[in-house]
């Protein structure tokens, strides 16, 4: 691969992802926002049929900044700067579309998973609204060199604080934070999505105690809770939660209907109550998921 691929990413996207650290680390959970970024590269821009606007219905609006307060509770919060329409870093390195990359794929490549079927590989194809990003293929030394240039580098990152607090603490409970159209589910004749959705890969993922207590959390705010669906976990918690070793991972998913204008993609007038509960939610997370983690393992 071209080193001046990779060359030309970093220089766009440098930093490429934000890792906000607290004081003092006190706590073994990790936050993670992988779809909330929002700069977007102007070469991207210069491939894309379209406009920026379009572009952005793909993002986890603002999911960084609502769980922002992360660090102040003891807890690191890692965020990608690049947006997901470029490069998923919730799926597979190498789940590549046949369809968009004009050279053969390696045997490597994953060419066939339904996320890639569906045209969301780690390089989508299309927007959130099945709009086509690109006016012509991507040569393979290209979506490559984004594999390598960011792709790689945050997952060393995130494995990285996940095995500092393995070493620190005995354990780590990774939360995935994403937020979710509101009326996806309207279409089909059935209601609006709940308020939250937790992704636990239908349990294998983390533990149920975790599950329980992230749930109750936010019902205790009055909140919708709904588990594993639409939603049970993508990439991130699938590779990452091994709780058998004491690594926990769940999905978090906000609906964007308390927080967002769909339309606009500004923040709406339930933004800032929603971050004083998710401030609220964090803050008792720290204190009882640590609490979890850090009690002994009952004798067998």
């Amino acid at each position: 691969m071209p080193d001046r691929e990779i060359a030309a990413i970093r220089a766009e996207l440098s930093p490429a992802f934000l890792i906000d650290e607290p004081e003092r680390c006190t706590t073994p959970l990790v936050f993670c926002s992988p779809h909330s970024g929002r700069i977007y590269p102007e070469h991207f821009l210069a491939q894309s049929r379209l406009d920026p606007h379009t572009l952005r219905k793909s993002e986890d609006c603002y999911i960084d900044v609502l769980f922002g307060s992360a660090p102040a509770y003891g807890a690191p919060l890692i965020s990608a700067l690049f947006p997901r329409a470029f490069l998923d870093v919730n799926r597979e390195p190498y789940e590549l579309d046949p369809g968009l990359i004009e050279a053969p794929l390696p045997d490597y490549a994953n060419s066939k998973s339904a996320r890639v079927i569906g045209g969301l590989g780690t390089i989508a194809r299309i927007v959130g609204d099945g709009a086509e990003i690109y006016t012509h293929p991507l040569p393979l030394e290209a979506a490559l060199a984004r594999i390598e240039g960011l792709y790689l580098p945050f997952h060393a990152a995130l494995a990285g604080l996940l095995a500092r607090s393995y070493r620190d603490f005995g354990s780590a409970i990774l939360l995935d934070c994403h937020s979710m159209p509101s009326n996806s589910m309207a279409a089909t004749g059935q209601r609006s999505r709940p308020d939250i959705v937790l992704g636990d890969r239908f349990g294998t993922s983390c533990g149920r105690e975790v599950i329980e207590m992230v749930q109750h959390a936010f019902q205790a705010l009055g909140y919708n809770v709904q588990i594993n669906r639409p939603y049970a976990g993508g990439y991130i918690t699938e590779h990452y939660g091994r709780p058998l070793i004491g690594i926990e991972a769940l999905q978090i998913e906000i609906n964007r209907g308390l927080y967002l204008n769909e339309t606009s993609l500004e923040t709406s007038s339930g933004f800032s109550a929603l971050q004083s509960d998710l401030d609220k939610v964090i803050a008792h997370l720290i204190e009882t998921l640590s609490d979890l983690a850090q009690r002994p393992a009952a004798a067998e």
